[in-house]
């Protein structure tokens, strides 16, 4: 995961009780959000130059493999970009970002409705994640934490105090900026790993499924560490 000292509450997949199972985390050191969104997405992901400056989380991927770890994430669904890249270092399932949901989230609606995706800020996802995450754009509406106070100041600014309701009205006035652009949305993704927290006030304003980071990671951990039925025959 990004380093940052910035309040990770429960939701958010830096935090280890989002979780009901075991979680090993690392950090990887000098990756801030900004360096992890911006600076990559300023880099040709077929580049040598990008392959030197993932390194680090290639190198972290690495070592959860080692430490037992039966898959992979990261915190970022920006990571899109280096999920092909991820997959040739490790020899474990690696799901390294949120927006590989959208396809699957598509499929379950109706023609002519889309997904919605709030993501950490729209300036920075470009076609390139898009494609990574074999997205089609045509099928999603996106809007962006651009702007909003409370997440720039923590998420960016790496505040280390969190204002939890007024980051809760600013995700949830997103939701509700989402809706009231694109009316024919079916579904929605939050992309950024720091808004699952909010998921359940964005629901209750939107009423629409509400899909996020934490959903990927139980739904790959329950593949990877299957048990036994019990009940009634």
């Amino acid at each position: 995961m990004i380093e940052g000292r910035f309040p990770r509450p429960p939701g958010a997949i830096g935090n280890a009780t989002s979780f009901s199972f075991p979680v090993v985390h690392y950090v990887v050191k000098g990756f801030s959000g900004s360096r992890t969104v911006r600076d990559l997405a300023a880099l040709d992901p077929d580049s040598r130059e990008f392959r030197k400056e993932i390194e680090p989380w290639l190198a972290g991927a690495r070592y959860l493999e080692d430490q037992g770890c039966q898959a992979i994430t990261t915190s970022c669904g920006f990571a899109a970009l280096f999920q092909r890249h991820l997959l040739d270092v490790v020899n474990v399932p690696v799901f390294a970002s949120s927006l590989m949901l959208v396809p699957f989230i598509a499929a379950t609606l109706k023609k002519g409705r889309r997904v919605g995706v709030i993501t950490a800020e729209a300036l920075s996802l470009s076609l390139r994640h898009l494609q990574a995450a074999a997205i089609d754009p045509a099928g999603i509406h996106v809007v962006g934490m651009d702007g909003c106070t409370e997440f720039v100041a923590t998420a960016w600014g790496d505040r280390a105090t969190l204002d939890f309701a007024a980051a809760e009205s600013e995700a949830v006035a997103a939701a509700k900026r989402l809706v009231d652009e694109a009316p024919d949305i079916g579904a929605v993704l939050l992309e950024c790993s720091l808004l699952p927290p909010y998921a359940a006030a964005i629901q209750a304003e939107i009423h629409l499924p509400v899909f996020d980071f934490t959903h990927l990671v139980s739904l790959v951990h329950c593949a990877c560490a299957r048990t036994p039925f019990s009940g009634l025959l």
